[in-house]
């Protein structure tokens, strides 16, 4: 399924699985560590890409080019992997552009990254897709043959990501000896969310037992069904070879209780969630991403959706925000 496709093998793969306490409803937790994907200092987004540099490579860019909110761990990672492959990266933020670096931006500018401030704010994402447009315009235009990446990373060739981070996960089970009933992850631009259901679809179809899967939504855009999961799970299984291999949209639950008041900005449940975790387990969440993903999956348990069964949650990583200011929560 995926032999045949371009990678630069970024991520360090497999990540662990491990086995957390027994949380609401005599739910039994498992966290699949994918804030150890090593790149970068870690996170979801080495998956995506390992696949979307694969074809930067393939077509001859000399660039990176990538969008994000001001501590946005893809743009992190992009520019760790561009500092890996030796590629130019330039990274498009929101807001302005601050006195003292902290969090991701810090790390970005270690890795060498250019960053872009445009003063827009965190959640206006079509303003921030404009200015990356331009940008790679501008860069084109100086012969950098640029490799423009929407925000998140969230393309059918980044969701491959986690198409195969799903038959890993799978193989897992196996080796453990369980059978989860449901995968619990955090969802904002789309892309990890359609390569889980494009996996799901594809071992289902090779006969395999599959788990349910539910994102946590933490962005307006996926909480109003935008962009389409389901079709950009399609494209995934199309580039896959599984062109027969098709997913329902009754198949995409996105429960959309848990971003509060915005995107970025923190809630009472998420605060929670981060210090359980880090009390609970040793986990570092921030309170963007996995601490308002992990707030859902706590949530669901403690009505009972989960009742005496294992479960699993995707830790997609985060940690550097905590080093931002605000990033902690009181």
């Amino acid at each position: 399924m995926f032999d045949h496709l371009q990678r630069a093998t970024l991520a360090t793969t497999p990540t662990p699985l491990e086995q957390g306490p027994v949380i609401g409803g005599g739910a039994r937790l498992w966290v699949k560590r994918d804030d150890l994907t090593g790149l970068g200092g870690g996170g979801n987004k080495a998956r995506k890409l390992d696949f979307l540099c694969g074809d930067a490579l393939a077509v001859g860019s000399r660039a990176l080019i990538t969008v994000g909110a001001a501590q946005s761990n893809h743009c992190r990672m992009t520019a760790a992997a561009g500092a890996r492959l030796g590629m130019e990266v330039h990274l498009v933020l929101s807001g302005d552009e601050p006195d003292v670096a902290t969090g991701n931006q810090l790390l970005s500018m270690l890795f060498g990254a250019q960053l872009h401030f445009t003063g827009t704010a965190q959640s206006h994402w079509g303003e921030l897709e404009i200015a990356r447009e331009l940008l790679t315009g501008e860069l084109s235009g100086a012969g950098l043959a640029p490799y423009s990446i929407p925000i998140g990373g969230s393309t059918a060739v980044g969701a491959l990501g986690y198409a195969a981070a799903f038959i890993e996960l799978l193989d897992q089970f196996d080796a453990s000896g369980i059978e989860p009933s449901t995968v619990v992850f955090t969802s904002s631009s789309g892309g990890t969310h359609a390569g889980l259901l494009a996996g799901r679809a594809a071992a289902a179809a090779a006969g395999r037992a599959v788990p349910g899967i539910v994102a946590i939504g933490v962005a307006k855009g996926v909480n109003i069904g935008l962009p389409d999961i389901a079709n950009l799970a399609n494209q995934t299984l199309d580039l896959m070879g599984l062109t027969a291999v098709r997913i329902d949209p009754v198949d995409v639950e996105v429960d959309t209780r848990w971003i509060g008041d915005d995107y970025a900005v923190p809630t009472t449940a998420g605060d929670n969630a981060v210090r359980w975790a880090a009390a609970n387990g040793g986990w570092l969440c921030d309170r963007t991403y996995s601490g308002k993903g992990l707030s859902g999956a706590l949530g669901l348990a403690e009505e009972g959706r989960f009742a005496d069964e294992d479960i699993v949650f995707i830790h997609t990583g985060g940690w550097p925000a905590l080093f931002s200011a605000g990033g902690v929560p009181a």
